[in-house]
């Protein structure tokens, strides 16, 4: 069963890590490319925030975004704001999330996010953790997919694997971890079993669209094109 207390508390440690990192910054870092396409690390900063708002309201029974098309242009008008508006907005934002989930709620519910997507309230708080780790990486100041914490990497490529089992376009995969672990997904598309392995790290890059697999041995055909997340 998820854990969202101990879940909240992950999201913290990991939110002051990011804060921490992106206080040496400075205003013209923050206008440099991130690792997204398209997206300056000031995007990113953005997102963060309006990611905190949006699962407070999914957590307070509100649609998560007004509209897509909303969502993209707050993330556009917050961008280019200088540095320490964007920490400002981060901390406010962070506090909000946090205080939302320490408040009495009813975790086993069912909520909905964005596209329609429905989980159980239990996991929104992972969903947020996984929202400030990985989106650290993508902002390229040192961060690596292999400084996230251990606990993390495992969870999150079992998320990742669930979400693509079965998926019409992934072809049934095998997924080994040099330390064991194991994973199955895809099996919609026909073909295989594809057999992929390597360090954790490598393989939730993959499954993150964070790298294109070239830590990973790959056998039973050719490593599988995912979906976009």
């Amino acid at each position: 069963m998820t854990d969202h207390a101990r879940d909240l508390a992950s999201v913290q440690k990991a939110t002051e890590r990011l804060l921490t990192a992106v206080t040496a910054l400075d205003n013209a870092a923050v206008t440099d490319p991130s690792r997204l396409p398209g997206w300056t690390r000031g995007h990113v900063l953005a997102h963060l925030a309006r990611n905190a708002d949006a699962l407070v309201n999914v957590l307070q029974g509100r649609p998560m975004y007004t509209s897509a098309d909303a969502r993209d242009a707050d993330i556009e008008r917050d961008a280019p704001r200088p540095l320490d508006a964007q920490l400002a907005d981060l901390r406010a934002s962070a506090a909000r999330f946090r205080e939302t989930g320490n408040a009495p709620d009813d975790w086993s519910r069912t909520v909905e996010l964005r596209g329609g997507v429905t989980d159980s309230a239990s996991r929104v708080p992972f969903r947020r953790w996984a929202e400030v780790e990985l989106h650290h990486v993508d902002l390229g100041i040192g961060y690596e997919l292999e400084d996230l914490p251990e606990e993390f990497v495992a969870r999150e490529i079992d998320f990742l694997a669930e979400r693509f089992g079965g998926h019409k376009d992934v072809p049934s995969t095998g997924l080994r971890s040099h330390d064991g672990r194991t994973w199955t997904t895809g099996g919609g598309a026909g073909g295989g079993p594809i057999g992929v392995e390597g360090p954790a790290a490598d393989l939730l890059g993959w499954l993150a669209g964070r790298r294109g697999g070239s830590g990973l041995a790959v056998t039973g055909g050719a490593l599988p094109s995912l979906p976009p997340l």
